[in-house]
């Protein structure tokens, strides 16, 4: 019995800490801080620079949840890299954005596994109801809407982040964030929490 009651005494307080996380999210308490900015050049199979894109990194738990959520707008040749801690299967969607975008995985040895042209949501569109933008990746790339399409990036070309092999990438010196209640599968905040787009772990 004593072991039970340790349990669900665990369980409350991880609970707690989603919806205390969430909340916090929703009210604007935490701040992801200043990014750290590199370039991301894409290469397809021949070696052959098909762009080079100025991002922001999103290498924080913080920055991830984040996202592109502050950002009005972006110009072709700029985006963002989200950084995650390992290789996964993940889900984005467009909660709270103000323009469409290309959403690019790619996996841990640089090569781009999907590719996603995700438009804005219809007005009203509840968090329940937001299409899932679904890939296996590491990495990340969130570039302007039909960027992928006029530079002739396709699924299978292979990413360098500033300049080095998406493999001997080590960061820039931000560590890891991860949610005190993470744990695989990824379990999401509450749905009224505001959040841009959440990456979401999936069982393999």
């Amino acid at each position: 019995m004593a072991s039970r009651r340790v349990l669900a005494a665990i369980a409350a307080v991880l609970l707690l800490a989603v919806v205390g996380a969430g909340a916090a999210y929703a009210f604007g308490l935490f701040s992801p801080g200043e990014y750290e900015r590199t370039t991301v050049t894409v290469v397809d199979e021949n070696g052959t620079e098909l762009a080079t894109v100025d991002v922001r990194i999103a290498d924080t738990y913080a920055k991830r949840y984040t996202g592109l959520s502050n950002t009005t707008s972006l110009d072709d040749g700029e985006g963002m890299l989200f950084v995650h801690p390992e290789e996964d299967r993940q889900a984005y969607v467009m909660r709270d954005m103000d323009f469409p975008l290309d959403i690019v995985f790619v996996d841990a040895n640089g090569t781009i596994t999907r590719i996603h042209h995700a438009p804005l949501p219809p007005e009203g569109t509840s968090g329940a109801e937001l299409k899932r933008y679904e890939g296996r990746g590491k990495y990340v790339l969130e570039v302007p809407y039909g960027y992928t399409n006029r530079t002739g990036i396709e699924e299978g070309d292979r990413i360098r982040i500033g300049g080095k092999p998406a493999s001997e990438y080590a960061g820039t010196g931000a560590s890891f964030v991860s949610p005190p209640f993470v744990s695989s599968p990824f379990v999401s905040p509450p749905a009224n929490a505001a959040a841009p787009r959440i990456p979401v772990h999936f069982d393999s």
